[in-house]
């Protein structure tokens, strides 16, 4: 108690600089909230969108790497070299789908839905626009996909009960000039030409998705792409997304297809939200080491102003240990005085942040217009718990050369 009360009082005497000093770790830890707030709520954001609309695992009709030739395997272990081989042609599709489907569906909590994409012109009036036309079961999809929570006009159902119905994302849509109830023409690779009449529009938030996707009945898709009953996709959905990148791993071994996981299919976004964050935590870091120095620069001035003060101190029965507790003490006061206001800078910089509104610049994804801020505990205690540390740590350098000083040299000094 002792010791506190003389360290606010050493802090006291010099308001200006303390006042600098706690002033210079309060933005610290504002700017570092703050700036937190804003990355991790796009992240947090990015990825619950991917989500929410992309399928968590999806099975493609292709493999991860070429068959191996009949010499490799006949010679696994020898000087064996194939080169210049011409892929066979062969019907793209999932072999036995049927079946892969059935067993997916014995695994708990994983729903499953079959799919035909292909590339296709779509045509409106004078205008040509090339999408992607998605097969899909509207059953099946409804436990896999959000096509029905994210559609603005429509329904679903629409796509059975009308003949040749075919939903939009809302960007192909406007660029098409296409609305419900239009009658749009398809014309697949194949030469197939349908025309398909519009139920619904859908807004995903993904620009990729919204502005290139179609969908229509998946009997439908193979009719038009001249597949019939092949499926090229197999999408599942998880209880636990957690769980896919293992269970794509697992069914790739199994099958020989190639299985791709949510997190595979976005691993270089996520690499870059990690780079990100270690910009972010380099810079706001940068800024609470100068308050830290802050810190340093008016204890070490302190201890030189009061070395008379300490001297005394020492000759009235002040251990080392009690010297180095006095300005460590003076220290974190300093650092939990700006850890505090800092909470607070953060705050109104979030509330800045959150009234600022802009228009949609469009990008991979839409539909915001503002910032997107996350209000997490864990920046405000990581903030501040970094503010103390470096005020304990700036403090503790000239705290132990204030308890080594030697009181009878001070005063020698003084006489």
């Amino acid at each position: 108690m002792l010791a506190a009360t003389i360290a606010l009082r050493h802090l006291g005497r010099r308001r200006r600089q303390t006042l600098v000093s706690v002033l210079g770790v309060a933005l610290g830890v504002g700017f570092f909230i703050a700036v937190t707030s804003l990355m991790r709520g796009f992240q947090t954001y990015f990825v619950a969108q991917v989500i929410d609309v992309a399928p968590h695992i999806t099975i493609k009709d292709e493999h991860r790497a070429p068959r191996l030739q009949p010499a490799v395997l006949a010679h696994p272990d020898g000087a064996v070299s194939v080169r210049g081989v011409k892929p066979r042609e062969e019907l793209r599709g999932i072999r036995n789908a049927r079946g892969l489907i059935a067993e997916l569906e014995t695994i708990p909590g994983v729903a499953v839905a079959p799919g035909l994409r292909g590339a296709a012109l779509l045509r409106y009036g004078s205008r040509d626009v090339t999408a992607t036309i998605a097969g899909i079961d509207p059953p099946r999809e409804r436990r896999v996909g959000n096509i029905e929570k994210d559609m603005i006009a429509g329904r679903l159902e629409d796509l059975r009960a009308t003949a040749n119905g075919i939903i939009l994302g809302i960007g192909l849509a406007e660029r098409l000039g296409a609305g419900i109830g239009d009658t749009i023409t398809a014309v697949a690779a194949s030469g197939t030409a349908r025309a398909f009449k519009v139920v619904g529009l859908v807004a995903t938030g993904i620009t990729a998705i919204d502005n290139g996707e179609a969908y229509v009945l998946l009997k439908l898709a193979q009719v038009l792409q001249n597949r019939p009953n092949v499926i090229n996709a197999i999408r599942l959905r998880l209880d636990d997304v957690r769980g896919a990148e293992p269970l794509a791993r697992r069914i790739e071994a199994a099958h020989g297809w190639r299985t791709e996981s949510w997190e595979e299919a976005n691993r270089n976004v996520l690499s870059l939200f990690v780079i990100q964050n270690a910009i972010m935590f380099s810079v706001v870091g940068a800024i609470l080491l100068v308050a830290a120095f802050g810190i340093y620069s008016i204890i070490s001035t302190v201890v030189h102003e009061k070395a008379r003060d300490i001297a005394i101190l020492k000759s009235l029965g002040f251990t080392e240990g009690d010297i180095l507790r006095i300005f460590t003490i003076e220290g974190v006061l300093v650092g939990a005085a700006g850890a505090v206001l800092g909470a607070l800078v953060g705050e109104g910089l979030i509330f800045g942040l959150s009234q600022v509104r802009f228009e949609e610049a469009g990008g991979v994804i839409r539909g915001t217009g503002g910032f997107i801020l996350a209000r997490e505990l864990w920046p405000y205690l990581a903030g501040g718990g970094f503010a103390l540390l470096a005020a304990a740590v700036a403090a503790l350098v000239p705290a132990r050369r204030a308890a080594s000083l030697n009181p009878v040299e001070i005063v020698r000094g003084a006489a």
